[in-house]
């Protein structure tokens, strides 16, 4: 090394990052000489220590002096530009491939902002302000182009937002080395293509044989289905056992064509619209409708299973979906927590998270829109409700029918909801298939480290009108101006091959044409047979039962062991003792002459069903303790908040227990708990509302997918709805559970509808539900359950109701029942009603002194399907009869009558007739004034009695 010139002149030889090297092998030097290397130590022996580090001297970048604070303000500006570079690339990237132009500009990116030119950027060495650049790079210029391709190309991010620490180094880091970019050989490149010629090609064959047909075509969002085959390719690879989709109709078909594998020529079946002939599928295909009224084709769902090898399967289920956009999410939900838990064993189920995930599609439009969305994120990492992570993909059409994205939100991007969940967001150009594909490996590869959800913002375009049958261009001029001279999403990718020399020209038109040919040979192959004008198809012979033959009585030592062991604590655990003392009264209720309550009824119902080895899983707002105070199925030591349930303590539990306390949340909550029931048909599954009328919040789950799945798309479930319900004073939010609306909905033995009085009416019910289970006969049950009943002693009955017996759809009314022949000769006057109204009846006929001899009552227990042969049989017991009367406490144009009005009418005899006791009619549920409540249902008590109003004849009102 030379040894001419002066100190100063020669160490101006070094800059940027030998500068760094240098300083650290002199410290080595001044500490022990003869431990760097000779030339080093030659090099300080002669020169001393280099002049920008002497006392007082200036430090040098790239060879100028800059220890001045304006140097150091640079410096400090350009890592600001790094770090806005990561959080803010998304609003300069390249995502949109038509549209965009409406986006607002941004100067965040720029270095101008940050008072920094090119030239101050060459000047500062790259490890500066990127230490761990997983590249070699010159200078901090060189860092904000390189981050700008990684962070503002076809793909961007956000996850700002998320807070945990492990979670967002990890997802820089994955960015920063681009180590989640998938990379594709050319033979991997041409079968991409392929796959996008196929999902092209299957909806230009469906546009040209099926002309002015509704298809929701997927065209624009092509690469979806590629994305899709990846996912569902690594889940396998991982030997994961179930896949759970939702999405909504855009490009539903093309789905379960390409992903679920639904034969063409059933697809082609169900486009056929011939009055008078029927197009059907080859032999082998699966039937046209699951249920037997049947929906339209893009509200389908399918299963398919993916082989990996001999002892393993992955099953892919899209699930059933009406118009109701983003609805099925909480199902979705609820069908994976129900594939990942274990529920064989007794306490809470054990769950796994590998066993299953979800990934949902969501609109653009509808993901910010529709409230649903937000309860089911809400859910994501609650104890009852978490599944590990869900892959969301917003289909981001730019626009939602015909509202544009500044009328149809108040966010910058669709995604922004998920900010507020900590959910990682990535922006991806739908005409980037490779860079979709890596967008698709990044969330898989997330919630496979860190088990949460992920959103793929997949943004391209919709080629067509809403349904193709709309004229966007009248409503999108300008967007639809662009979209017609743009070229497909398969043709971009082609040009990008032929570029890369992977191809060459007339491949994609030959792809094209060979799967056309395909299609068409399929379709010219289906025939055509003469068929008798279409009909809806009978129901299973299940859903005709009455469910009246089951029985449900247990032994009375069976009840009594049970009833012990849920009274049994653990060791140590120190329970509420006001609480304890309480529950402890339960220990002498099926004792000899004593009454089992409520509560007791259900906890024995529940315990007998596990005993039988059938899981259970409730949920609700409230559940745990019960909103009423009633319930205490989970207990917490005053000392340690340990929690307790009675119920995982029982030696004869031979199955799960799955007790939660959900969000304040309906729609959501319902979904999943549906969900839930339809993946697990063998599990016993209930909600209860915290009132009966919030219940109202969930109505498009009630309208679309309970009372109705099953006619629809053949989806059974065996789901319990317990919902509060009664007249006490307490306002109109805090009433009415809407009974009308069930009933108004019930047909085909949907649903049973019931309003019992007794807790052995509750325990049979229930028991019988539990028995109906996973069998043809299963079906929902929506259960009007008691508030002031509860522990009102009318309610409670002896032991003997328990032991022997069954569900009766139809009661005697206690204290108005004729017994003997000559007694039901006098009768007049049949009394009719159920619920609180006839327990409200009772206790006024029980404190009167007026006889009733011409007056008797029934309580119609079961609603619907309504027992009509039981009480025309019981009719024809009283000879004399001239009047029917149904008795309610809702309004005349709520609860039961409007149901049962037409029923009661064909049971009338000649001279007989049928008339309304209760609330006139009312826009309001019932009135906020509890004074007024009173004087109201004295009232309706009194009339239905024929009670003068001094209470001392039977003069009728």
């Amino acid at each position: 090394m030379s040894n001419q010139g002066s100190a100063e002149r020669f160490w101006e030889k070094f800059h940027g990052p030998n500068m760094g090297y240098i300083e650290e092998q002199y410290e080595v030097y001044e500490n022990d000489p003869s431990a760097v290397d000779s030339t080093l130590k030659e090099m300080f022996d002669q020169h001393g220590a280099p002049d920008w580090m002497e006392a007082g001297s200036t430090k040098q970048v790239n060879g100028s002096a800059a220890p001045s604070s304006g140097d150091v303000a640079k410096i400090t500006s350009a890592m600001k530009l790094v770090e806005a570079i990561r959080r803010h690339g998304h609003l300069q990237a390249d995502i949109y491939p038509v549209g965009g132009f409406d986006r607002g500009e941004t100067n965040l990116l720029d270095p101008e902002t940050y008072g920094l030119s090119e030239n101050d950027l060459k000047q500062i060495p790259a490890e500066w302000v990127w230490p761990d650049s997983p590249m070699k790079l010159d200078n901090a210029l060189q860092v904000v182009q390189t981050l700008k391709e990684k962070y503002a190309g076809t793909i961007s991010f956000e996850f700002g937002h998320v807070n945990n620490e492990e979670e967002r180094k990890w997802l820089q880091d994955k960015i920063d080395t681009g180590s989640f970019r998938v990379s594709l050989s050319a033979e991997e490149k041409k079968q991409l293509l392929n796959r996008l010629a196929e999902v092209e090609g299957f909806e230009n064959f469906l546009a040209k044989t099926f002309v002015a047909q509704k298809r929701f075509s997927i065209e624009g969002l092509d690469v979806m289905v590629p994305m899709l085959d990846h996912i569902i390719q690594s889940a396998s690879s991982d030997r994961i056992k179930h896949i759970m989709m939702g999405m909504a109709h855009r490009g539903r078909l093309n789905v379960l064509a390409h992903i679920l594998g639904k034969p063409y020529d059933r697809i082609f079946s169900e486009f056929h619209h011939s009055p008078d002939k029927e197009l059907m599928p080859s032999e082998g295909s699966m039937g046209i409708n699951y249920g037997w009224t049947g929906d339209v084709k893009y509200h389908f769902g399918a299963r398919r299973e993916i082989e990996n090898g001999e002892q393993s399967a992955t099953r892919v289920t899209m699930s059933h979906n009406p118009s109701h956009l983003e609805y099925v999410n909480p199902v979705v939900q609820g069908f994976t927590r129900a594939a990942q838990d274990d529920r064989s064993k007794p306490g809470y189920p054990e769950m796994d998270r590998d066993e299953a995930f979800g990934v949902v599609i969501h609109g653009d439009a509808a993901f910010i829109g529709e409230g649903v969305v937000a309860e089911t994120l809400n859910m994501s990492d609650l104890p009852g409700y978490r599944i590990g992570g869900t892959v969301h993909i917003i289909a981001n059409n730019q626009v939602g029918f015909t509202t544009n994205r500044e009328k149809g939100r108040s966010t910058r991007y669709a995604s922004d909801l998920a900010k507020g969940f900590e959910i990682p967001i990535l922006h991806v150009n739908a005409d980037d298939p490779i860079a979709c594909m890596s967008a698709m490996a990044l969330a898989y590869e997330y919630r496979k480290k860190f088990h949460k959800d992920f959103l793929v913002d997949l943004v391209g375009y919709r080629r067509f009108g809403h349904n193709e049958m709309d004229e966007p261009r009248a409503t999108q001029p300008k967007l639809y101006s662009e979209i017609d001279n743009h070229p497909t999403v398969p043709s971009v990718f082609e040009k990008q091959l032929i570029k890369e020399s992977v191809l060459t020209e007339g491949t994609l038109q030959q792809m094209k044409d060979d799967f056309e040919s395909k299609l068409r040979d399929i379709y010219n192959n289906m025939s055509e047979h003469e068929t008798a004008a279409p009909d809806v198809k009978e129901r299973p012979s299940g859903v005709e039962s009455s469910l009246d033959e089951i029985e449900t009585a247990v032994s009375l030592e069976l009840l009594t062991k049970l009833n012990e062991g849920m009274l049994e604590r653990p060791e140590g655990f120190n329970g509420f003792k006001k609480l304890e003392k309480i529950l402890q009264k339960r220990s002498k209720m099926l004792d000899e002459g004593q009454k089992v309550d409520w509560a007791t009824a259900e906890a024995l119902a529940f315990a007998t069903i596990l005993q039988e080895g059938q899981p259970i899983r409730i949920t609700g707002q409230d559940t745990e303790r019960g909103t009423f105070a009633h319930r205490h199925l989970v207990l917490h030591d005053v000392e340690t908040d340990e929690t307790y349930c009675p119920l995982h303590g029982l030696e004869e539990a031979e199955a799960s227990f799955d007790i939660h306390n959900s969000p304040l949340s309906e729609a959501g909550v319902i979904g999943f708990e549906y969900g839930y029931s339809v993946q697990a048909p063998e599990t016993l599954v209930l909600w209860e509302a915290q009132f009966g009328d919030f219940a109202n919040a969930g109505q498009v789950i009630f309208d679309q997918f309970v009372s109705a799945g099953r006619a629809k798309w053949g989806e059974k479930s065996n789901m319990v709805f317990l919902l509060p319900h009664g007249y006490e004073g307490q306002g109109p939010e805090h009433s009415s559970a809407r009974l009308e609306r069930f009933l108004q909905m019930g047909a085909e033995n949907n649903w049973t509808v019931a309003n019992v009085t007794s807790s052995a009416q509750y325990f049979h019910l229930l028991r019988r539900q539990a028995a109906i289970s996973n069998k043809e006969e299963a079906r929902p049950l929506v259960l009007m359950t008691p508030k002031s009943l509860l522990r009102n002693q009318r309610v409670a009955v002896g032991r003997e109701h328990f032991t022997e017996g069954k569900f009766q759809p139809i009661l005697k009314q206690p204290g108005l029942t004729s017994e003997t022949k000559k007694e039901k000769e006098k009768v007049k006057t049949l009394l009719l009603g159920s619920g609180k109204v006839m327990v409200d009846i009772e206790d006024t006929v029980d404190k009167s002194d007026e006889t009733f001899d011409t007056i008797d009552a029934v309580r119609i227990e079961q609603i619907y399907p309504f027992p009509e042969k039981k009480l025309a049989d019981l009719l024809e017991e009283y000879p004399n009869l001239e009047e029917l009367v149904w008795v309610q406490e809702e309004p005349q144009n709520m609860g039961s009558w409007y149901f049962v009005e037409g029923i009661l009418h064909k049971l009338l005899k000649k001279n007989q007739i049928h008339r309304y006791v209760g609330r006139p009619h009312r826009a309001s549920p019932s009135v906020g004034e509890p004074n007024i409540h009173k004087t109201e249902q004295n009232r309706i008590i009194r009339e239905a009695l024929q009670l003068s109003k001094g209470g001392s004849s039977n003069e009728r009102n």
